[in-house]
């Protein structure tokens, strides 16, 4: 299979978020040849097109390892049934000035986990309009809201359940194909 660099753009801030513990059990889920690298959003000052003609280091930053990585993965919660605002905010920060999309024709997966039991579905469903319209090509197969649970994840950071780390294991294996395909 072709080496896939995979950059993970976490919507949650929090440090001690489940999606960030989520994130790291994927790495540890990875299969062969596919590879991480976290791409930070916590530091971006809120985006306005006033910075377009001089953009700020951390912009700089975002987009280049967007642009560095074969595909991004997005594992979002959900607040108040749709994006988390600091993840949509990293995404105009990618997406501008316009004309210079890191994004553009980048593949792209979705993956949440929430407490409640329908996950991060309607985040999801919120944040597909906003990565069409920047161009990705979406994984949309297979899907995968996942309800966090507290045991979900050990102090190890590995998934507890087998039938879970298995869907996981598979969404990831999905990814590295679909990236492998449509990587530039």
């Amino acid at each position: 299979m072709t080496a896939i660099k995979v950059g993970i753009i976490i919507g949650s801030l929090a440090k001690a978020s489940i999606n960030r513990k989520l994130a790291s059990a994927l790495e540890k889920l990875a299969p062969e040849g596919m590879s991480f690298s976290e791409i930070a959003i916590g530091d971006l000052p809120l985006y306005s097109y006033d910075y377009d003609s001089d953009y700020p280091a951390e912009g700089r930053a975002l987009k280049a390892q967007i642009e560095a990585s074969d595909a991004i993965l997005l594992v979002t919660p959900e607040y108040n049934r749709s994006i988390p605002g600091g993840l949509k905010n990293a995404l105009d920060w990618a997406s501008r000035p316009w004309g210079t999309n890191s994004f553009n024709g980048k593949p792209v997966a979705v993956i949440g986990t929430s407490p409640g039991a329908i996950g991060t579905a309607v985040a999801q469903t919120a944040l597909r309009p906003v990565l069409g319209f920047m161009n990705t090509i979406q994984m949309n197969q297979i899907e995968a809201y996942i309800q966090y649970k507290p045991d979900m994840i050990d102090d190890q950071g590995a998934i507890t359940n087998p039938e879970t780390a298995k869907f996981l294991s598979g969404f990831l294996e999905s990814f590295q194909s679909f990236a492998a395909r449509h990587k530039g």
